[in-house]
């Protein structure tokens, strides 16, 4: 059971990667991929075994992550479509409760939008705010080669001191830990909501040598599954693996291990991030008040079945990691239950209520459910399912998930469904459709997808903001051009030593901890 909550509003650290599957992370049973500092936290904190993203891609999942909506509650279907300034997100519920909120690095939002919340953004994203990436769901090849992935993040895997995803979250990195000194000396009162995003692992598989070296090559382990003939695929697979030109040359196992090698250094460089960041809130007396949680927006194929990213509800693209270490309020403990994204908003405005206080009322309906009973201990019965949609390339037609318990149940109207039992079947490969014994079972899922989606609508209304978005684009790519991009900024007038203030006072102020007044 929990430990006795007599606490002030905790801070929170927020700590995200881009494309860190579950099965990817020593805590949840990886072998050879080094995180000790993930692991650290999940020891002494809560670590969600079975938490999935709901939708298998960055945009759309960061955007529901933040809203606790479904992708088609919100039109957020694929990573040009615009997260509308009018749906709020757990920065602006906190934000009303009386927090200061605060993102750097990466967050994917589209639209003119940047903040989302948000008080301060300290960088720009690492991806384009506007339209240029809408898929085609009426066109026979949805490719698109100057934005879709192909096969060279895995033939080109290896090391690389710099990149441009490198230089990225070098800078994420660096303004989170600036901040943390800067919440530490400054006279804000309020508890703050500090989110640091992060976008590696994510491909191309190019890590630095120092990250490579941890790992012995030859140890670095296989696909659980191998790739498969194309026409053993389901027709979903065979559509992202044709998106992604993974046919166009062959992938030795050599060239496989280098890719996963390249893809473990990744984790570690992220996991090397969260390491300095714990390190500093715990220097700057920040810890004991700060509930860490650490996330990731979608999974990695990595090779499995020959399939690699993302934009799939197999296991190692959508089951991420999620981490929530409040030492002081929560016991230590692994929970079994089915969990998502959506449930962060909840959770967050629920943690954040003051001793005796209520929670806002939400302007919308949430998807997602506190977690905060589950973390408590408590037996909660409703709290165990996960649902998922795809609405982006790769699909097309509205592409559905349910997980529910041990099982999982994927339609898409022009595709055969699936069902999985992922305890008796962990790798996916025995699809239950059609059996007999499971006949009811098969028939309550069914049920369930019709009651809550109408899927031709559905798709109507994706071509219709895809028709719009395109006009959109091809339209603003004419003549002048106004980004939408955040460009942030700093008044090198005030920063550092300037002649209109007291140097000092100035070295005082900004010295943590401050010098001792003996």
């Amino acid at each position: 059971m929990s430990k006795p909550k007599n606490t002030p509003q905790p801070n929170f650290m927020i700590v995200m990667a881009d494309q860190l599957s579950a099965p990817a992370v020593g805590a949840y049973g990886n072998e050879v991929v080094q995180t000790p500092h993930m692991d650290a936290l999940a020891d002494e904190g809560i670590l969600f075994e079975n938490a999935y993203c709901n939708s298998p891609i960055c945009a759309p999942s960061r955007s529901s992550m933040m809203s606790g909506q479904l992708p088609s509650r919100i039109g957020s279907y694929d990573n040009a479509s615009e997260f509308p300034a009018r749906i709020p997100t757990f920065a602006h519920y906190l934000r009303d409760m009386g927090y200061q909120t605060c993102l750097s690095g990466k967050m994917h939002f589209v639209g003119p939008d940047q903040m989302h919340g948000f008080e301060e953004r300290l960088t720009t994203d690492i991806y384009p705010s506007d339209f240029g990436w809408t898929p085609d769901w009426e066109a026979e090849n949805q490719r698109v080669d100057w934005w879709c992935h192909n096969l060279a993040s895995v033939t080109e895997a290896g090391i690389a001191e710099t990149t441009n995803q490198l230089e990225f979250d070098d800078e994420a990195g660096y303004q989170s830990i600036r901040k943390i000194y800067q919440l530490a000396r400054g006279g804000d009162q309020r508890p703050f909501m500090l989110m640091a995003s992060f976008t590696h692992p994510h491909d191309p598989y190019a890590t630095r040598k120092c990250y490579w070296d941890r790992y012995d090559h030859d140890a670095i382990n296989m696909p659980n599954v191998p790739a498969m003939d194309y026409e053993d695929l389901d027709p979903h697979s065979q559509r992202i693996h044709d998106l992604s030109a993974l046919g166009e040359d062959h992938v030795s196992k050599e060239t496989i291990r280098k890719a996963r090698h390249a893809y473990y250094g990744n984790v570690y460089y992220f996991d090397d991030w969260l390491g300095k960041i714990v390190k500093t809130l715990e220097q700057t007396n920040l810890r004991d008040n700060t509930i860490i949680i650490v996330i990731s927006d979608h999974g990695d194929m990595l090779g499995e079945r020959g399939l690699w990213y993302k934009m799939s509800f197999f296991e190692w693209s959508s089951r991420i990691p999620m981490i929530i270490s409040a030492p002081d309020r929560f016991s230590a403990q692994r929970i079994n239950n089915n969990v998502s994204l959506l449930d962060l908003l909840p959770t967050l405005v629920d943690l954040a209520k003051p001793a005796g206080g209520v929670a806002p009322e939400f302007a919308d309906h949430i998807d997602g459910r506190s977690l905060v009973r589950l973390m408590r201990g408590e037996d909660v019965a409703d709290s165990d399912e996960v649902i998922g949609e795809m609405l982006c390339e790769g699909a097309k037609s509205p592409c559905m998930m349910i997980r529910r318990g041990r099982y999982k149940y994927i339609h898409s109207d022009p595709d055969p469904v699936q069902l999985y039992d992922l305890e008796s079947d962990p790798n996916e490969l025995n699809n239950l459709a059609g059996n007999k014994e499971l006949e009811d079972l098969e028939r309550r899922f069914a049920d369930e997808i019709n009651s809550r989606w109408d899927s031709q609508e559905l798709r109507k209304e994706v071509i219709l903001d895809q028709k719009r978005r395109r006009k959109v684009f091809e339209s603003l790519s004419k003549g002048g051009h106004t980004p939408w991009d955040h460009n942030y900024s700093r008044d090198a007038s005030k920063q550092y030593m300037r002649n209109h203030l007291d140097l000092n006072d100035l070295e005082r102020e900004t010295r943590y901890p401050p010098p001792s007044q003996d």
